[in-house]
């Protein structure tokens, strides 16, 4: 499950559920083009179903003792591909999928602190698969995502 595509066959995935709904109807590409991003907050892991398959299953950090991650199912609500947090001195948040308040999933330079939490409360990735999270949310689109995020 730990598989890592390309931005070429996200592509390639978004044409193909673009032509069955045309060849099928509306209903079926409705039907394709979810995303459901899980992240367990014990585990600190994030894996990715793209049309309820298991896709990507990544290492995160997410909110230290300090600041809490949200629990939920959220749905983005903003995204950057470069966004400086305003609350905490500017820092980068490359790739940023925000999907409540200032709570975002995005890339981190911290790398060798993923798989513990180490955040305010956003849900960080390494740089390439915050980037694949990125372009996925952008190919199937917001309203076609779900970010849940359990203890």
């Amino acid at each position: 499950m730990h598989t890592t595509i390309s931005a070429k066959l996200i592509n390639i995935a978004a044409a193909a559920f673009t032509g069955a709904a045309l060849l099928f109807g509306a209903n079926a590409a409705h039907a394709a083009n979810k995303i459901v991003a899980r992240v367990s907050l014990s585990q600190q892991i994030m894996e990715v179903s793209v049309d309820g398959r298991p896709t990507f299953a990544w290492k995160v950090s997410t909110g230290d003792r300090a600041h809490v991650t949200p629990t939920g199912s959220f749905k983005p609500t903003r995204m950057h591909e470069m966004w400086y947090s305003k609350k905490y001195d500017n820092a980068p948040m490359p790739h940023s999928v925000f999907f409540s308040g200032g709570y975002a999933v995005h890339a981190t330079y911290a790398i060798k602190r993923l798989g513990q939490p180490a955040s305010h409360g956003c849900v960080r990735l390494h740089p390439d698969n915050a980037a694949d999270f990125y372009q996925l949310v952008e190919t199937f689109g917001p309203a076609n995502t779900s970010i849940v995020i359990v203890k």
